[in-house]
C-alpha cells in the first residue's frame, strides 16, 4: 500500500521541472512512511511513498523492467499476483522481487493496456513507457484506491491525493472552487466523481484507465458494473445461492490474507464486519486481532455487539471509547487528512479506530460494500414503505393528521431518533426515486439551498440529483431499486464510503482490505435477483441466510443503525465554539457563497432544540474548515 504521484509533459519541446516531485511526495508521506522513491527523465517524473506489506525488504518503488524502458509506481494490493507471476514465468519473464508491483509491470509488457483486466485487487498505478513516451494510469474496478489528475501548463499531473497535486506550482496558482461541485457537495455531503471541488481537477473514475499517447490524453473504461444480469434470471430460491455466496466470500478472504505482516479486522458488531471476522478467523493461521470503537453517548454506543461477536468467533479484541472531549480535540485537525470538503461525520471514529489499530497491525479487513451489494441500507426499505404509505394511508390523514402529530414531536438529538426518521421519511413524498434517495441520505435539499446560496451563485442551482439519475439511466436496469443500487455503487460507495476509509486508514499508515468488494464477490452479487437482496422489508436477505451458522442470531437479525455520530450533541457542546467561529460573517465573506442570515437561522434552531440541523451545520462546518486550510 502506497501513495503515488507524478507528472509528464504533453509538449515534447518542453522538459519537465523535476524539483516539484519532492514536495508532492512529502504531502503524501503518511500513505507510505517506509520508503520514498522516484524516477525522473526529461519528460516524466514518477514518485512513490511505500507502506511495505509484501516483500518488505525488496519491494522498493519505482520498479523497472530488465530493459529499463518501463517504470511503475503502484498503490494497492493484487490478490492473484502469484498466479499471474507463475503464468508470466512460463512465458520467459524473470523477476528480481517478490512483489505484485513487478507482476503488473511485466503483465503490461506482455499485454499492454489490456493487462488491467487480469488483476484482482485494489489499485491505482502509473506506468511510464519511455520507448514511446506513453503514460498509462489505471484505477481498480470499484474505486477502492484513489487517483486524481489535472491538465495544466502542457502537463498531466496526478497523485493519490488532491493535496499532492496542490504542491505543484502550476496547480496551486490556478486553484479555483467549482460552484457546480459545491452545489453537489451541499446535496450529497461529498462531490461525486469525476469532478472534485476544484475546477479542472478530476478523479479518475473506478474501472477506468487514463492514457497519454502522442501527447494526447484519452480516458477509457475497461470494466462496467452490470446489474442487468440479475433481472434476466427466472425466479429462484435462496437456497440455490446461499452456499455459493459463502464459498465466494470464503475464497476471497483467503486470497486477501496474502501479506508478509500481521492482519487484523475492524469490527462494528454489524453483520458485514462480523461475517468478515468469522471467516477470517477460520482461514487465518494466527490469532486474529479485532478492533472496535464505542461512544460515551448511550444511544450511539454499539460496542457491546462487537464484543459479543469477538467472543463468539474467538478473536483477540481491542476497544477504544470515543468521548466528546476526544472528538473535540480531533476535529480541528481532520483537514490535514481530508483534502476535499467531506461531511460524513463517521470519518472521525474511522480515523481514530485506524490509528488505534495501527499500533498493533499494518493491515486490517473491513466490511465495507456489503450494504451496496446486498441492499442493506434502511433507505432501500423506505422506498418500499413510502409506496405503501401513499397507497394505504388516506390522503386527508397524510395532509392533516400526520403534519399535526409531527409538529408535536419533541426534537431529539439521539441516534436515528423517531422525529428524525419521520421527518426524513416524509421529505421523500412525491419525489422521484433517485432524488428521494439522496434527499434521505444527504444534507441540503434544493429548497434549502435556494435560501443558503447567495444570488450570484444561484444560476448553478441545476438539478443536482441529475447525477444520480444519469447513473440510473446508464445502468440499463428495469427495476427502480436496482437503479438506486447501481447509483450507490457509482456514487455513494466510491465518493463517500471508500474515500472515508482510504483517507482515515492512510492517515494512520494502515491498509484496509474490503473482501465484499473483491471482484469475485462483486461478480457473484451483481447477478443475484433483487428479491434475494431486499426480500420484502428484509435487507441483506441472502447474506443473512448464508452466514446463519457463522454468527449469533441476535447479530444477524439486529436492525442496521449505521456508523452514526453524536454530531447533534457535539454542535451544542464541545464543538459549538468552533462551529460558531467558522460560520461567522467574517469567515463566510471570504468566499461569499452562503447567506449569513440563513446560516444563523440554522445555528439558532439547533442551539435552541427547535430543529435538528446536524447534517446541514456539519456540512457547512466541514466546507469552512476545508476552505480555511486549502484556499486562504
Amino acid at each position: 500500500m502506497c501513495g503515488i504521484c507524478g507528472y509528464v509533459t504533453l509538449n515534447p519541446q518542453l522538459w519537465i521541472n523535476s524539483s516539484f516531485l519532492t514536495p508532492m511526495l512529502t504531502a503524501i508521506q503518511h500513505r507510505g512512511p517506509d520508503q520514498s522513491g522516484h524516477y525522473i527523465d526529461n519528460y516524466a517524473a514518477l514518485g512513490s511513498r511505500r507502506l511495505a506489506i509484501i516483500d518488505v525488504e525488496g519491494g522498493q518503488q519505482p520498479i523497472t523492467n530488465q530493459q529499463q524502458n518501463l517504470w511503475i509506481v503502484f498503490n494497492g494490493e493484487i490478490y492473484n499476483y502469484q498466479e499471474l507471476k507463475l503464468f508470466l514465468s512460463k512465458r520467459g519473464y524473470s523477476f528480481k522481487t517478490n512483489t505484485d508491483t513487478e507482476v503488473i509491470l511485466y503483465l503490461y509488457q506482455e499485454f499492454g493496456v489490456e493487462c488491467v483486466k487480469f488483476l484482482n485487487g485494489i489499485f491505482a498505478y502509473a506506468i511510464w513507457d519511455n520507448r514511446q513516451r506513453q503514460l498509462v494510469i489505471a484505477r481498480d474496478r470499484i474505486g477502492i484506491k484513489p487517483l486524481y489528475y489535472t491538465q495544466v501548463d502542457n502537463q498531466l499531473i496526478f497523485g493519490s491525493e488532491l493535496k499532492a497535486l496542490l504542491q505543484h506550482p502550476s496547480v496551486y496558482s490556478q486553484r479555483q472552487i467549482d460552484p457546480i461541485a459545491l452545489n453537489e457537495y451541499l446535496s450529497y455531503e461529498y462531490v461525486p466523481s469525476p469532478k472534485t471541488i476544484l475546477k479542472g481537477i478530476y478523479r479518475l473514475e473506478a474501472g477506468n484507465q487514463l492514457l497519454i499517447t502522442d501527447n494526447k490524453i484519452k480516458i477509457q473504461p475497461y470494466w462496467q458494473l452490470d446489474l442487468t444480469r440479475s433481472e434476466l434470471r427466472p425466479p429462484v430460491h435462496w437456497m440455490d445461492y446461499s452456499n455459493g455466496l459463502l464459498q465466494v466470500l470464503n475464497s476471497s478472504i483467503t486470497k486477501e490474507l496474502v501479506s508478509d505482516v500481521p492482519i487484523g479486522v475492524l469490527l462494528s458488531g454489524g453483520i458485514d464486519s462480523s461475517t468478515i471476522g468469522a471467516l477470517m478467523v477460520r482461514a487465518y493461521p494466527n490469532t486474529v486481532k479485532s478492533f472496535a470503537i464505542g461512544f460515551e453517548e448511550v444511544s450511539f454506543n454499539e460496542s457491546q455487539y462487537a464484543r459479543q461477536v469477538a467472543k463468539y468467533i474467538g478473536s483477540e479484541h481491542h476497544e477504544l471509547i470515543l468521548t466528546s472531549q476526544l472528538a473535540a480535540e480531533t476535529v480541528p485537525d481532520i483537514m490535514n487528512y481530508l483534502d476535499e470538503p467531506f461531511a460524513d461525520s463517521s470519518f472521525i471514529p474511522t480515523l481514530l479506530l485506524s490509528k488505534f489499530a495501527s499500533h498493533q497491525v499494518k493491515v486490517v479487513m473491513g466490511g465495507d460494500g456489503g450494504d451496496e451489494l446486498f441492499a442493506g441500507y434502511p433507505t432501500y426499505k423506505a422506498h418500499r414503505l413510502i409506496e405503501y404509505y401513499e397507497r394505504l394511508v388516506p390522503r386527508w390523514i397524510r395532509t392533516n393528521v400526520v403534519p399535526a402529530v409531527l409538529s408535536q414531536l419533541p426534537t431529539s438529538f439521539d441516534n436515528i431518533s423517531l422525529d428524525f426518521k419521520i421527518r426524513r421519511f416524509l421529505s421523500g413524498r412525491g419525489v422521484p426515486v433517485q432524488a428521494r434517495h439522496h434527499r434521505w441520505l444527504g444534507a441540503f435539499v434544493p429548497e434549502e439551498k435556494s435560501s443558503l446560496l447567495q444570488a450570484w451563485v444561484q444560476p448553478v442551482l441545476q438539478d443536482t440529483y441529475a447525477v444520480a439519475q444519469q447513473h440510473g439511466c446508464a445502468s440499463g436496469v428495469q427495476q427502480l431499486l436496482n437503479a438506486v443500487l447501481y447509483a450507490d455503487m457509482k456514487m455513494y460507495l466510491e465518493g463517500d464510503i471508500l474515500y472515508k476509509v482510504d483517507r482515515a486508514s492512510m492517515a494512520a499508515s494502515l491498509e484496509v482490505r474490503v473482501p465484499f468488494l473483491n471482484r469475485d464477490v462483486v461478480d457473484f452479487a451483481t447477478q443475484l435477483p433483487l428479491d434475494l437482496k431486499l426480500h420484502g422489508l428484509t435487507g441483506k436477505f441472502i447474506l443473512k441466510k448464508a452466514v446463519s451458522k457463522l454468527l449469533p442470531r441476535s447479530i444477524i437479525n439486529r436492525p442496521k443503525k449505521g456508523f452514526n455520530m453524536p454530531v447533534a450533541y457535539w454542535l451544542n457542546g464541545p464543538l459549538r465554539d468552533l462551529a460558531r467561529d467558522m460560520l461567522v460573517s467574517s469567515q463566510l465573506q471570504r468566499h461569499d457563497f452562503f447567506n449569513q442570515n440563513f446560516v444563523d437561522k440554522l445555528f439558532e434552531q439547533h442551539k435552541n432544540g427547535v430543529r435538528d440541523n446536524r447534517k446541514q451545520l456539519w456540512t457547512l462546518l466541514m466546507f469552512q474548515m476545508w476552505f480555511a486550510r486549502y484556499m486562504v
